[in-house]
């Protein structure tokens, strides 16, 4: 039975309201907030990695990559940001001075992906392209190690895991002790980086689409991922299969597993999505929520606010435009949403502001 668009609102609850939109030049693919929530910290589809300012929205450059920057983390120390990009370098920023004060050459192939841990000594980068590997086109080996971790403080290689490519998401546990790592097959790895050694592993197909129309193919897979706070379980998320990927019509879906045991414990419930690819997934600090948010195929969001205790959607809008990441403050009273207005190349080498940042409020009535 195909799942109803349209999960009903809650007349109490939590509230989500629009409070400000910042536009940049390009879409923006990731950002991060700092604790006191008076900057946010971006980077972009033009390369471009920005501190803004998240009262006036005014940016600031502090460096670039040489193609689509892709991930970025504040540092602990408040002082550095730490970017990701399809040129496969990791950069890290002052933030003070505007600029860029390492490079690191992380992969040959895409970063899609990072992630630092808890106490900013850990950095994570995942990469990996999708190439037919037989005949029934599943991934080929990689190239490259899929998942690269290193020290912040240094730049140093520390660990390098193996995966299926490409691998898309990247998530340190909140103790900073295990990594895990999510693919385009749906299969999930989880490292202790205290030793090296695997920890876990499992798939589970409900992300992963095989094309029969148009062209043979997988798509989809796990597009984002993060343990819960307490550390025992993991959270995906991306989009339910469909018989035409190429459509993008797949179920708004994320999953929950025990990591230790690899098993299911809940999905998104029936009757409460629409369909789209859900790019991004976070918890509410100390608020008993998480966030998921992506793109809207058919339905009536693209934005939704769950339950940590129950998983039940609690409230949902449509936010317009492809949403590629959300970000809470740490007080957890505030939405902060990586958006891009549209898919499209600059012309005549300027991009048309196709960028934006947005934040919500998120209060109970």
């Amino acid at each position: 039975m195909a799942e109803p668009a349209n999960p009903p609102s809650p007349s109490s609850g939590p509230k989500l309201a629009k409070l400000k939109e910042f536009k940049l030049a390009s879409p923006v693919l990731a950002l991060d907030v700092a604790p006191d929530g008076r900057r946010i910290f971006a980077v972009c589809q033009d390369g471009g990695v920005f501190s803004v300012d998240a009262e006036s929205g005014q940016a600031a450059s502090l460096g670039r990559h040489a193609s689509y920057a892709s991930g970025i983390a504040l540092l602990p120390d408040g002082k550095t940001v730490l970017s990701g990009g399809y040129d496969g370098v990791l950069k890290w920023h002052d933030v003070e001075s505007g600029k860029t004060v390492r490079e690191v050459k992380a992969h040959d192939f895409w970063s899609w992906d990072l992630a630092v841990s808890s106490d900013g000594a850990l950095a994570a980068s995942v990469t990996g392209r999708y190439e037919a590997g037989g005949y029934k086109y599943e991934p080929a080996p990689e190239r490259e190690p899929s998942v690269k971790v290193f020290d912040v403080r240094t730049g140093a290689l520390r660990w390098e895991f193996p995966h299926v490519p490409p691998t898309q998401a990247v998530a340190f546990s909140p103790d900073g002790s295990h990594v895990a790592a999510g693919n385009l097959m749906g299969e999930v790895r989880v490292w202790d980086v205290t030793t090296g050694k695997e920890a876990a592993r499992w798939t589970d197909g409900e992300l992963t689409s095989w094309g029969v129309i148009k062209s043979h193919h997988y798509l989809g897979g796990i597009f984002a991922m993060t343990f819960s706070p307490d550390g025992d379980d993991i959270y995906v998320c991306g989009m339910g299969p469909m018989v035409d990927p190429m459509a993008g019509n797949g179920v708004q879906r994320w999953q929950r597993f025990d990591w230790r045991k690899g098993r299911r414990l809940d999905q998104t419930h029936e009757g409460e999505s629409g369909h789209g690819l859900m790019e991004s997934i976070a918890f509410q600090p100390g608020g008993g929520l998480f966030a998921m948010a992506g793109r809207l195929f058919q339905g009536t969001w693209n934005l939704a606010l769950f339950d940590t205790a129950t998983g039940k959607n609690v409230v949902a809008v449509d936010a317009h435009h492809r949403i590629t990441q959300v970000r809470f403050s740490a007080d957890g009273s505030r939405l902060i949403l990586a958006k891009m207005k549209a898919q499209e190349k600059p012309k005549d080498g300027k991009w048309t502001d196709s960028g934006l940042i947005e934040i919500y409020s998120v209060s109970r009535a």
